[in-house]
């Protein structure tokens, strides 16, 4: 069953109304109507104005509500926890983690027909997935020097949410997973449950590649806090030259477990948006490291050698395989891209029958 979507402007005006409430001094308070940014299946994020009056002063600010998808989704429903995803981000502030403050959450959905939260929005850009970064954008259109300064501090920044003293910023409540392989059983699981919503067998490399994931579990060296997203295009980058990260976005997948789970897939995912592209595949942009040199500069700004790269880049490949073959239970999606069913798969799949060779 699929939720109804929400009517933006009801919503804005039920917004409004729940700031006042919280707001009490504030007089003359309005807000701009929500803006969409983008599309997709992780919760929607819409952008937003709020001005109001203090006295004789005129006050705005620029925020971002975040609410659960409606109709489609890739992940069960109950993935989108949106008291989780604000308690992360609370908990990230005044850490050496960049993130958006979050401002405000209301867990009862009657309020706009959704659990939603606040938080600030940013100014920065974003490395696009449509069109990949690798062929168009601010990144693209930088100096080799510059494209290098970014994809060195997105490595620095991944190296300080892997550090990050998980127990001290009260972390806890992201489930510390059980000793020996229990963070991948877990990760595992989590994926088993996302491709039952297919009602379809496992295609055979799929199946294949859960078994070798499991076979092929260890201990993790380092427990950690994982953003479980670490893609270049889930980073705000500050405008202008010289400009570096200014917050980490899309927490929706986080966890605590090994942080080298994000490393394999920060390769995969670049990978997936250039050469391993299932339609018109393209060079990586010119200027980018490659993963080893990737690596080693992780490992000097970390001082953890990366042990389980291989490992970790199949399982990122199953598991965008696995969301992939979600995504493609949608009519819709099916019919905006003209995909046949399976088209966007074929290359994970051949690049997993590679993997599990090697």
């Amino acid at each position: 069953m699929t939720e109804a979507k929400i009517d933006l402007d009801e919503a804005g005006t039920r917004l409004a109304a729940w700031f006042q409430r919280r707001m009490p001094q504030a007089r003359d308070l309005a807000l701009s109507p929500l803006k969409r940014p983008a599309g997709g299946v992780s919760s929607e994020t819409l952008l937003f104005d709020l001005s109001w009056r203090e006295g004789d002063r005129a006050l705005s600010r620029s925020l971002v509500v975040r609410w659960p998808p409606s109709g489609f989704t890739a992940f069960p429903r109950h993935a989108y926890d949106m008291t989780r995803q604000f308690r992360l981000l609370q908990a990230l502030q005044g850490t050496a983690v960049p993130a958006p403050s979050a401002l405000g959450l209301e867990e009862d959905p009657a309020v706009i027909g959704r659990p939603f939260f606040v938080m600030e929005q940013l100014q920065g850009w974003v490395p696009s997935d449509f069109p990949p970064y690798h062929i168009a954008g601010p990144l693209f259109e930088a100096s080799e020097a510059e494209r290098q300064r970014i994809w060195w501090d997105a490595v620095e920044t991944l190296g300080r949410i892997h550090t990050l003293d998980w127990r001290a910023a009260g972390l806890g409540f992201l489930g510390v997973p059980a000793s020996g392989s229990g963070f991948m059983e877990s990760q595992i699981a989590r994926y088993d449950e996302v491709f039952a919503l297919n009602g379809e067998a496992l295609p055979p490399i799929l199946a294949r590649t859960r078994t070798w994931l499991l076979d092929h579990s260890f201990k993790p060296e380092h427990i950690g806090l994982c953003w479980g997203d670490a893609r270049l295009g889930n980073l705000m980058i500050q405008h202008g030259r010289g400009g570096g990260v200014v917050a980490v976005l899309d927490w929706e997948m986080a966890c605590l477990g090994d942080p080298e789970s994000d490393l394999g897939w920060f390769a995969h995912m670049d990978w997936a948006t250039s050469v391993g592209r299932s339609k018109s595949p393209f060079p990586r942009m010119a200027g980018l490291p490659d993963m080893a040199a990737t690596m080693a500069h992780y490992t000097r700004s970390t001082g953890r050698p990366v042990k389980h790269l291989h490992y970790y880049e199949v399982f990122a490949t199953w598991r965008m395989a696995i969301l992939f073959s979600r995504i493609e239970q949608d009519a819709s999606y099916l019919a905006r891209s003209g995909n046949a069913k399976g088209f966007i798969n074929w290359t994970h799949f051949d690049k997993l029958e590679r993997m599990l060779a090697a």
